[in-house]
């Protein structure tokens, strides 16, 4: 989800929030502050290169697409190759007018046998973006012996024209990513060598809402029209993407049957029991949940975000949600903005996209990228570890 508005900085929440949520604070400047509250850092270094692959998949069964121009789910997974396999350079973006600066890639390297299977995460991208916007983090778990796989949200990404549908379909996503997992253990490369009892999933602003409904929350779409219609209203309610759709038909204009149809299942749990944790950074839509949301989510769950976030205000969204889940652990990182979460930009493009590429004031993005890599990579590790011989993994 991406907006503009007015910034929330409630440090007094936080840590209103602190008893029951671990909160760490991270600083670009230096890079990290010491705190008791702050998860260890991994013990190793990355010991992969990147392998990148793409995969189309058309689910076997009839779906809600949303309006979307490709009915398909294209998909990208980042993957570890053995460290002797040359990585080079990869800018993200249109190969004529690249926007990013990706993590070097070993083309056409094959997963590495270090590993008979390794764990899976599943990146589910922000609203009008695509998986490669999160590249630096997907890079950095694959780096590690992780395989990740982003699917672009049909009617809601920017490979394609933008749809009404795809904007207000939220709950419709975790569907996407469970297909996309069906299809991923059922694929000749990759199936083999996922480890089905060690599969975690993490998403970006929009994605984080995702993500949270996988792991069994639900959605109260009527207290979050509510909450858009009145005094209170924020950022998360105008998403500024919406104003790159080609269709003109208002947002508030009434359902389509089709629509009606979706939003009559809103509220339906969309959890994956396959899904054994979930990492959620600047997630949107906090107030489309409430305590009663939360009732069945029983696996790990962990947060990241910005206090700068004018986009995601974080009040409304990433701690209200953390108050809902007192077991839950939240990072919140000073000064950074909705889209330091996103890639590094390229100087040429930074120019002209400085809503996406700009930070605040000594805010250096690489820094905050490495900084909650590494904390996502320590919340994997922990909830993704391999269970002992006879125990069965919930």
């Amino acid at each position: 989800m991406a907006g503009s508005g007015k910034a929330t900085t409630s440090h007094h929440k936080i840590w209103h929030y602190a008893r029951a949520t671990v909160v760490a604070l991270l600083f670009a400047t230096p890079l990290l502050a010491s705190s008791p509250a702050r998860a260890e850092e991994p013990a190793t270094d990355a010991s992969y290169h990147v392998g990148e692959a793409q995969r189309s998949i058309v689910p076997p069964v009839e779906r809600n697409w949303r309006g979307a121009k490709t009915q398909r789910l294209l998909t990208t997974i980042w993957y570890p190759v053995d460290a002797s396999v040359p990585e080079v350079p990869n800018n993200l973006g249109a190969p004529d007018d690249p926007l990013f600066r990706g993590h070097p890639v070993a083309r056409a390297g094959e997963p590495s046998a270090a590993q008979a299977r390794y764990p899976l995460i599943l990146l589910s991208h922000g609203t009008g973006g695509s998986a490669s916007d999160e590249d630096w983090l997907a890079a950095d778990l694959a780096a590690h012996g992780y395989i990740v796989a982003g699917v672009n949200h049909p009617g809601n990404n920017a490979l394609e024209p933008l749809t009404r549908e795809g904007f207000l379909l939220w709950w419709e996503r975790a569907t996407d990513v469970s297909e996309a997992l069906d299809a991923l253990l059922a694929d000749p490369v990759f199936g083999p060598r996922i480890d089905a009892s060690r599969i975690g999933a993490m998403g970006f602003s929009l994605g984080g809402y995702t993500v949270l409904e996988l792991a069994g929350a639900r959605t109260r779409l009527a207290a979050f029209e509510a909450f858009c219609r009145s005094r209170e209203a924020d950022a998360i309610c105008t998403p500024p993407e919406a104003n790159r759709r080609a269709d003109s038909t208002s947002l508030m204009a009434p359902p389509t049957p089709a629509m009606a149809e979706s939003m009559a299942h809103s509220g339906d749990s969309y959890r994956d029991p396959r899904i054994k944790a979930v990492f959620a950074i600047a997630p949107a839509l906090g107030e489309a949940f409430d305590a009663a949301s939360f009732a069945s989510v029983d696996i790990p769950v962990a947060f990241a975000a910005g206090t700068a976030d004018v986009t995601a205000p974080p009040a409304t969204n990433v701690e209200r949600i953390a108050g809902f889940l007192p077991q839950s652990s939240l990072l919140m990182v000073p000064g950074a903005s909705h889209y330091t979460f996103v890639d590094v930009c390229l100087p040429a493009a930074a120019a002209r996209r400085p809503t996406v590429c700009k930070d605040g004031p000594d805010v250096d993005r690489e820094a905050v990228h490495d900084a909650t890599a590494a904390r996502v990579l320590t919340f994997f590790d922990a909830a993704l570890a391999p269970q002992p011989a006879g125990q069965v993994a919930r």
